[in-house]
């Protein structure tokens, strides 16, 4: 099972927890009462934003239209990025907790506290 170590933008410890292959991010955050800023739980208010990193090799990703929308939207990623379909799962782009399952890897997912 991989480990998920959810860190602020200081790099501060948050929880370390197990999770599935194909749990939902913000679900295994909530379950583990991470301090996860989230308001729909449905990818459309882009209030559980993250980062996420992983020591593995960078696999390529297919985030959603509604995903880069709202990502677009606030001002997360530009034009050119939200016409992209796929980007590198490793990176410092934003994601959505909602829409991201949890990898076969361990991760590090970065929760900004603002």
């Amino acid at each position: 099972m991989p480990q998920l170590r959810f860190v602020d933008q200081h790099q501060q410890l948050l929880a370390e927890v197990e999770a599935s292959p194909g749990d939902l991010l913000l679900d295994v955050a909530r379950l583990a009462d991470v301090p996860l800023h989230w308001r729909c739980g449905q990818g459309t208010c882009g209030t559980c934003k993250v980062r996420i990193s992983h020591a593995g090799p960078a696999l390529a990703v297919a985030p959603g239209r509604k995903e880069r929308n709202v990502l677009l939207r606030a001002g997360l990623i530009d034009t050119a990025q939200a016409a992209t379909d796929s980007w590198p799962d490793i990176s410092t782009d934003w994601r959505l907790a909602c829409h991201v399952p949890v990898g076969e890897q361990d991760w590090l997912v970065v929760c900004p506290q603002d």
